[in-house]
């Protein structure tokens, strides 16, 4: 079992490398570098899909923290394959109640998925676009209470977050 958790964890950091050297395609003006991308994450949902069904919520335990890491990474990504993101939410949520996975990720899962199903985000996590230089978050449930929510799962204030994005 240990040498398949090992390649288990090698697959999942493989998975989220190729990940981060495409993600630059994601919004490309060249379709074929879009599909191209879309491809990719369907890919990788889908084998996350058959992940949790093995081993469920691959944790830091299970996998290591960079392999715990990629997994989110590609939940988070799998913005076409809502089943994927709606399975991967409830088994993190476990996992983070259980004291396995960390609340900071859970939530900007939470709101990708939020997003994704056409409903308000929580958190304050995921951005629309930019207008006049400045960055547009989607709706949020309660954007009165965003800094309060985002201080109780580890995540810096709205403000200093978007300004990343400038």
């Amino acid at each position: 079992m240990a040498h398949g958790v090992a390649a288990l964890a090698a697959e999942l950091t493989d998975m989220a490398a190729a990940d981060h050297r495409t993600a630059v395609h994601a919004n490309s003006d060249d379709p074929a570098e879009q599909l191209a991308w879309r491809r990719l994450t369907a890919r990788h949902g889908d084998r996350l899909g058959e992940i949790m069904a093995e081993y469920g919520w691959p944790t830091a335990e299970l996998v290591g923290e960079e392999g715990a890491r990629a997994a989110w990474l590609i939940a988070q990504h799998a913005d076409r394959q809502l089943d994927i993101q709606r399975r991967a939410l409830q088994l993190m949520q476990q996992a983070v109640s259980a004291g396995a996975a960390g609340s900071r990720e859970l939530a900007f899962l939470r709101d990708r998925t939020l997003v994704n199903e056409g409903r308000q985000q929580v958190y304050g996590t995921q951005i629309a676009g930019v207008k006049d230089g400045a960055p547009v978050p989607w709706p949020c449930e309660e954007p009165e209470r965003v800094d309060e929510l985002r201080a109780a799962v580890g995540i810096e204030p709205f403000d200093e977050y978007v300004a990343r994005f400038s």
